[in-house]
C-alpha cells in the first residue's frame, strides 16, 4: 500500500512493543521558552520591522473589532490581544502554496496571511459561510469547534504529499483544544503518516475559565509531542522574532519530508474569552497586569528602538497605516449586507441535489411571488474577492 511504502512511516516488521523505536531525546522539547528578543540574537532587521507593522495593525485590528461586538455589528468576537506575536508568525512562517488552519481565534493570522479583514469576520457576523474562498486563499474557515480543525489539516497534508504537491499545513489550536479526541487522534495520524503538518497551540492559560493546570498534568504542552514521535518546541509565544524563527523552521523541516512538529507558543490572553465573558471571575487583574509587562508589540517597539531601527516618525507611520485600515474595516461593517436568499444553496454539494433543486425552485416561487429582488451577482463583494497581500502576490 502507499503508505506503507513512505520514508519513515509504519514498518512491516517493527521493533517488539517494549523497546522504543526511536530515541526519544530529539523530541524533547525546550527547557525554557524559546527567547530572541532583548539577547542580542543576530535578527534580520527587515524581518523585524514587518513583524512590528503586522503587530501593530493586528493589535488596531483587534480593538476595532472588539468595539463593533459593542456596537452589534458583530454577534461575537475573540479576541487575540495579548497573542498577536503568534498570529502574526503563522501567517508569515507560510509560502503561498501552503494551508493555514485557524481556530476561531485566529481571525488576525488569516487577515496577516492576505484575506480582506471584513471577510474574516463574516463568519462572526452570522454571514455567508465563512466568508471567503479557503481555495483561492488557501486559508480553511475559522473553526469553531474544538480541535476539529486539526484531522483536516492532516488530511490535507498527507494527500499533498501523496500527489507529490509542495504543500505545508499549520493548524493552530488553544489549549483548550488539547483536550480535545481530535487532538490526539491528529498527531497519531500526523506522525505514523510522516505528513507535513506543524501544529501550533497557542497557550494563553485558560480553556475559558479553565486554568491549564485543570487539563493537563504534563511538563507542558510540548511534551505531549513526544508520546506520538513527533518533536516539541517550546517558545515565547509574545516574542515575534522567536515565534517566527521556530515556525518557519517546522514548516521547512515539514516541506523537506522530517514529519510534523507542534510548537507550543506561551502566551497570554489580555481580553475576556469573548465579548460575552467575564474574566474577572476566574482570574486576578494582578495576573492580568503583569502579563501588560510582557505586551509583544512592546516587546518588538523595544527591540526596534534598541536597534537603531524605529524613531517616533516610524512608529507613528505605522500607527497611521494601523487607523486607516480599521477605518476601512469600520465602515464597510457598518453597511448592511447585501442579502442574497437564493445564496443557500451554493456550495453545499458539488453538484446540487435534487431535493435541493426542488427546495431553490420553491424559494424562488416564494420570492418572485413577494416581489422581492436579489441583487445582481457582481454586487458580492468580500467574499467572492481574490486577496492579495501587501506585496500584491496571490493568496
Amino acid at each position: 500500500m502507499t503508505v506503507l511504502e513512505q520514508s519513515g512511516a509504519y514498518h512491516l516488521a517493527p521493533p517488539p512493543a517494549w523497546r522504543p523505536r526511536r530515541d526519544p531525546a530529539p523530541l524533547l522539547p525546550d527547557r525554557e521558552p524559546l527567547r530572541l528578543l532583548g539577547t542580542g540574537a543576530e535578527l534580520d532587521g527587515a524581518l523585524l520591522i514587518e513583524l512590528y507593522g503586522q503587530l501593530v495593525r493586528g493589535r488596531r485590528y483587534n480593538e476595532q473589532a472588539t468595539a463593533l461586538t459593542k456596537q452589534g455589528r458583530l454577534a461575537v468576537y475573540p479576541s487575540s490581544t495579548g497573542q498577536e506575536a503568534s498570529e502574526v508568525a503563522a501567517a508569515l512562517a507560510l509560502r503561498e502554496q501552503d494551508w493555514l488552519f485557524p481556530s476561531y481565534r485566529d481571525t488576525l493570522a488569516a487577515v496577516a496571511r492576505g484575506l480582506d479583514p471584513v471577510a474574516v469576520l463574516s463568519l462572526l457576523r452570522g454571514d455567508w459561510h465563512s466568508g471567503y474562498d479557503p481555495r483561492s486563499s488557501r486559508v480553511a474557515p475559522l473553526s469553531t469547534p474544538l480541535a476539529t480543525q486539526l484531522p483536516h489539516a492532516v488530511g490535507l497534508a498527507h494527500a499533498a504529499r501523496l500527489k507529490g504537491d509542495d504543500v505545508v499545513a499549520l493548524a493552530m489550536v488553544g489549549d483548550g483544544g488539547t483536550s480535545e479526541g481530535d487532538f490526539h487522534e491528529a498527531l497519531n495520524f500526523a506522525a505514523v503518516w510522516q505528513a507535513p503538518v506543524v501544529f501550533l497551540v497557542q497557550n494563553n492559560g485558560f480553556a475559558i475559565s479553565v486554568p491549564l493546570a485543570k487539563q493537563t498534568a504534563a511538563p507542558s504542552l510540548a511534551h505531549k509531542a513526544v508520546g506520538y514521535g513527533m518533536p516539541g518546541r517550546l517558545v515565547d509565544g509574545n516574542d515575534a522574532a522567536a515565534m517566527h524563527h521556530v515556525l518557519t523552521d517546522a514548516v521547512e523541516r515539514a516541506r523537506r519530508g522530517e514529519g510534523p512538529c507542534l510548537v507550543e507558543a506561551v502566551t497570554y490572553r489580555l481580553d475576556a474569552h469573548t465579548n460575552a465573558d467575564d474574566a474577572t471571575r476566574y482570574r486576578e487583574n494582578s495576573e492580568v497586569e503583569a502579563w501588560r509587562e510582557h505586551d509583544p508589540l512592546v516587546l518588538m517597539e523595544q527591540e526596534l528602538r534598541s536597534r537603531g531601527l524605529l524613531d517616533d516618525a516610524g512608529a507613528e507611520k505605522a500607527r497611521e497605516e494601523a487607523e486607516r485600515m480599521a477605518g476601512d474595516l469600520r465602515e464597510r461593517m457598518h453597511r448592511e449586507p447585501e442579502l442574497r436568499p437564493m445564496d443557500l444553496f451554493d456550495h453545499v454539494f458539488a453538484h446540487r441535489t435534487a431535493q435541493l433543486d426542488q427546495q431553490a425552485e420553491g424559494l424562488r416561487a416564494e420570492l418572485d411571488a413577494a416581489g422581492a429582488e436579489e441583487p445582481p451577482a457582481g454586487d458580492r463583494n468580500a467574499h467572492e474577492q481574490v486577496h492579495t497581500d501587501e506585496r500584491g502576490s496571490r493568496k
